[in-house]
């Protein structure tokens, strides 16, 4: 049994930061995620794309600000459980948890701190007969590495901001970029549609509207879609090498749901917002998946709340202890690896 002092459920940004917030306490950290490998949606579904908000940078991709916190908690030696889904949880009689995966893996840990993003995903998929067939032989749900469209016939079917996001992205590495939507109108930022416009007239993306995706034609792999137009039922036949729908994802809580927490709209309600614990005592939820009055769904309100549950999990832990918190600038950083950073001293010169 893996044994820690604070137990993460999901590897995202709003996790990850938890432990070194946990390690600045010197708490130790173990973390559970579904994926293959950490850091969430930003490195699952959208590692290249910009985000604009984290403070201290005016922009960053989502897999370097992944590639960012994996290095800040390197010194607290987070260990990890991947490829795993949280399954069950049993309180023990000492006050700890129990929370064992689908595949059998068991934890123990004295508190349990649920950052799982909006849950677990599963893509929008557009009703086609043969769809499943060309899973992973040329439909995708989610673009994890641009590369793999290098020189491609790509269509993208959806009108939001990941359907001409991509579409914008994909014009400067495919060989040919078709934009596929039910309607004229698409529900993106508006600088995003301007641009998909610009990329049409100069002939770098086809644009088909309104119309949808009825039919997709190959044999080992797919090689063919058929596009009907929504306005004349005029089908057009187009030679492809992939075909990725992006309507977006369905968040689930899953088996989390099933534990006993208190759950309003798809979330986890918590008690209150000095410390986000649930309305059973040891267990928090942090970031996207909780939900209170003024909630907001902002990667940076996530490193708050992970940040004032962390001190409620030392008090936990040790009720006999009062900590003192110092700024970083004042004491640096301790990491259990013997590692040690701090801000130089001031040389200090006696006057003769």
């Amino acid at each position: 049994m893996i044994k820690t002092d604070i137990l993460i459920i999901g590897a995202g940004p709003t996790g990850l930061f938890t432990v070194f917030e946990a390690g600045l306490l010197q708490l130790k950290c173990h973390l559970i995620d579904a994926l293959p490998q950490p850091g969430g949606q930003c490195a699952e579904i959208y590692p290249k794309k910009p985000i604009y908000d984290i403070p201290g940078f005016p922009e960053v991709l989502a897999g370097e600000l992944v590639d960012n916190l994996m290095d800040q908690i390197k010194p607290f030696q987070p260990g990890f459980t991947l490829g795993e889904r949280a399954d069950a949880i049993e309180k023990l009689e000492d006050g700890s948890f129990v929370v064992t995966t689908n595949k059998g893996t068991k934890h123990n840990a004295p508190i349990v701190a649920i950052a799982g993003g909006l849950g677990s995903f599963e893509p929008r998929k557009p009703l086609l007969d043969n769809l499943s067939k060309f899973e992973d032989k040329g439909v995708a749900y989610m673009i994890k590495e641009p590369e793999v469209y290098r020189d491609k016939k790509v269509l993208i079917a959806g009108g939001g901001d990941s359907a001409l996001d991509w579409s914008i992205f994909l014009a400067d590495v495919a060989s040919e970029v078709t934009l596929v939507h039910r309607r004229n109108e698409f529900r993106g930022a508006l600088d995003s549609v301007e641009k998909v416009q610009q990329l049409k007239n100069q002939g770098k993306i086809n644009l088909i509207t309104p119309a949808e995706v009825v039919q997709l034609r190959g044999d080992d792999k797919l090689s063919g879609i058929v596009v009907r137009k929504t306005d004349n039922s005029e089908e057009i036949d187009l030679e492809v090498d992939n075909f990725i729908p992006l309507f977006g994802l369905s968040p689930k809580l899953g088996p989390i749901s099933e534990w006993g927490l208190e759950i309003e709209k798809n979330a986890i309600k918590v008690d209150n917002t000095l410390d986000y614990q649930t309305n059973i005592p040891g267990i928090y939820a942090i970031g996207d998946i909780n939900t209170y009055p003024g909630k907001l769904k902002l990667i940076l309100c996530g490193f708050h709340e992970a940040t004032l549950m962390c001190q409620s999990a030392y008090q936990r832990i040790h009720p006999d202890k009062k900590y003192v918190m110092k700024y970083t600038t004042v004491g640096g950083v301790t990491g259990f690896d013997g590692s040690k950073k701090e801000a130089p001293k001031a040389v200090v010169k006696a006057i003769e």
